[in-house]
């Protein structure tokens, strides 16, 4: 039960800083926000390690391809919803 509590915080936080990062408005609110940043790390750590940029044990590595794959997923949804609302 802990786990899910952490992937969901972690999540909340790569989601978070995302936005930041790519400011604008955003559809959703909060849970939109951690699936953005959860879908998003395990997109990033997919590519980094396919890439062979970094290992399981890189922590740092690690966030950072996190907040890649979540600004990647983040500019993916503004495009698909931008369509849809237009």
């Amino acid at each position: 039960m802990v786990g899910v509590l952490l992937w969901m915080v972690f999540g909340l936080i790569v989601g978070a800083i995302a936005k930041l990062v790519m400011p604008g408005r955003d559809p959703g609110g909060i849970i939109v926000t951690m699936i953005i940043g959860i879908v998003g790390s395990l997109v990033g750590g997919f590519i980094g390690r396919a890439l062979g940029l970094y290992g399981p044990e890189s922590s740092g590595a690690g966030w950072f391809m996190s907040i890649l794959g979540a600004i990647l997923l983040l500019w993916l949804y503004r495009m698909l919803v931008a369509k849809r609302t237009t």
